[in-house]
C-alpha cells in the first residue's frame, strides 16, 4: 500500500497539470474577470473636482445607465485612451462619470486642460477608497451600469477602437435588450 502514495500522487499532480492546460485553451488568462459584474455598484459619495466642497454620488444616477472611466494624470495609458472618450465613446449618448484616481486635484484639472474634458462629472478619489470598493487594480478602467446601479461590464485597461467594436457596442446592445 505503501508503494502506491508516490503513484497517487504522481497521478494527482498529472490531473492538476491537464485540467490547467485544459482551463486556459477556454479562458483568456490575461483578463481579469470582475466578481462585481451583475451586482449592484458600490455605493459612493464622492467630492466632485470642479467643486470639492460638493459631492456627487451613486444615487445621483440611478434611473439610467452610465459609464465610469477611472483615470489619473499620472496614468500613461489613460492619456492613450483619452482620444476614445473625446471622440466614439462621447458619442453612444451615456452619462460619463470621471472617476480621478489617487490622483492631486491640481495635476487632474491640468491635465484635463490639457487633454479635453469628455466627462458629464468627475470625482475625486484620493486615498483610493471608493476604487477599493469597485475592485479597481489601477487607471484607466471603465464600468457600464444599468440605470439601476448594476455593473455590466468591466474593462481593465485602456479603450481602444477594438475594444468599443468588440466589447462596448455589445455590451450596450445587451443593455438595450434588458430595458423594457
Amino acid at each position: 500500500m505503501s508503494r502506491l502514495i508516490p503513484l497517487v500522487g504522481f497521478l494527482l499532480l498529472v490531473g492538476l497539470f491537464g485540467f490547467g492546460i485544459w482551463w486556459n485553451t477556454r479562458h483568456d488568462p490575461h483578463e481579469i474577470v470582475s466578481p462585481l459584474i451583475d451586482k449592484p455598484a458600490p455605493a459612493f459619495m464622492l467630492p466632485r473636482l470642479d467643486d470639492p466642497m460638493a459631492s456627487f454620488g451613486r444615487a445621483d444616477l440611478l434611473g439610467k445607465p452610465y459609464f465610469i472611466n477611472v483615470f489619473a494624470s499620472w496614468c500613461i495609458e489613460c492619456a492613450h485612451e483619452h482620444p476614445q472618450w473625446m471622440g466614439e465613446m462621447k458619442q453612444l449618448g451615456l452619462p460619463l462619470i470621471g472617476f480621478n484616481y489617487k490622483d492631486d486635484p491640481q495635476a487632474a484639472k491640468a491635465w484635463l486642460d490639457e487633454h479635453g474634458n469628455p466627462f458629464d462629472v468627475i470625482v475625486t478619489d484620493r486615498d483610493g477608497r471608493a476604487g477599493i470598493d469597485f475592485g479597481v487594480y489601477a487607471a484607466p478602467e471603465t464600468f457600464l451600469i444599468d440605470g439601476k446601479g448594476v455593473i455590466r461590464y468591466k474593462r481593465i485597461g485602456p479603450i481602444t477602437p477594438e475594444v468599443i467594436r468588440d466589447e462596448i457596442r455589445p455590451a450596450l446592445a445587451a443593455l438595450a435588450k434588458e430595458s423594457p
